[in-house]
């Protein structure tokens, strides 16, 4: 005889286990009102749509920035799903702010490490985190993470932009405010490295290779090729390299000016920002069909 299954008791798995309504509904069916066995079931349901879930591109997302009450430690961590919709759920939403909360908390310095901590609830973020794609349906990766770590005369600053963009610099002087300015201008500016010293010279000399062969097209000289390589190359170190950008909030200066005047030196910095480097692989409508007549 077929066990009835109540509104309220689909509702109070609903609750439990945030997967959706008729799936919450099969479940108790299947395990013939049994709440804690529909738990179960739903569980390995979801480990199966995380499986699932798992081939398809996650660029979206969030960042999680965290910093320790003494300045002393910071960690940056890249969480991403497959829509701008999804990354505006609050239990996404959420989910981001715990993990980043453990990273820091923790200390680990791997991904795969961090997986394995316990998390509101759960044995593991990896448990929380197949959860979250049983509820929501969407691939759900934690990307990769970053910690910054200060001596006792140095600190941690840090900057989030629109949960997309994150920076955390490690300072020696300086104060709160001029660390998130700094901070601010690298989330702006994306400089790849400190200073032209931190470039290495493989990439000098693929530049100033491209810059010989677009001068030798003017016909000059080879004296007045160099000056003129020398000069453009000086201009792009100083594009690429923090210090020599202009500072982002007074362009009359330089970041390295900026510091000087503060009496600050910057000693490392990290940026994330969502997406960044992700090859996304885009299908016809054909292939979009098949897929999901497949059932991917």
């Amino acid at each position: 005889m077929a066990v009835k299954i109540s509104a309220e008791a689909v509702k109070n798995l609903r609750e439990q286990t945030g997967a959706g309504m008729m799936e919450c509904k099969n479940a108790l069916v299947q395990a013939e009102g049994d709440v804690a066995k529909a738990e179960d079931i739903i569980a390995k349901m979801g480990h199966r749509k995380a499986a699932k879930s798992a081939s398809r591109t996650a660029k979206e997302g969030l960042i999680a920035i965290k910093t320790a009450s003494d300045n002393h430690k910071g960690v940056l961590v890249e969480i991403n799903c497959e829509t701008d919709f999804v990354a505006r759920d609050e239990s996404f939403k959420a989910f981001v702010e715990a993990v980043g909360r453990v990273a820091l908390e923790t200390g680990q310095d791997s991904v795969e490490a961090l997986l394995q901590n316990p998390i509101d609830g759960y044995d593991s973020i990896e448990d929380a985190r197949k959860a979250l794609i049983a509820k929501i349906g969407e691939n759900i990766q934690i990307r990769r993470m970053r910690h910054l770590r200060a001596d006792q005369n140095e600190s941690i600053g840090a900057y989030l932009h629109g949960n997309r963009i994150g920076v955390l610099v490690k300072m020696k002087g300086g104060d709160v405010s001029l660390s998130r300015d700094v901070a601010m201008h690298i989330a702006a500016m994306s400089p790849q490295f400190i200073a032209p010293k931190d470039v290495s010279a493989d990439v000098i000399a693929k530049e100033k290779e491209i810059l010989v062969a677009r001068a030798k097209e003017s016909g000059k000289p080879d004296n007045i090729i160099e000056k003129i390589v020398q000069g453009q190359l000086n201009k792009y170190l100083n594009d690429i390299c923090l210090l020599g950008q202009p500072f982002v909030k007074d362009q009359d200066i330089s970041v390295e000016n900026y510091l000087k005047t503060n009496k600050a030196t910057l000693l490392d910095f990290v940026r994330f920002a969502v997406g960044e480097g992700i090859q996304v692989t885009k299908m016809s409508f054909q292939e979009e069909v098949m897929a999901q007549a497949r059932g991917k």
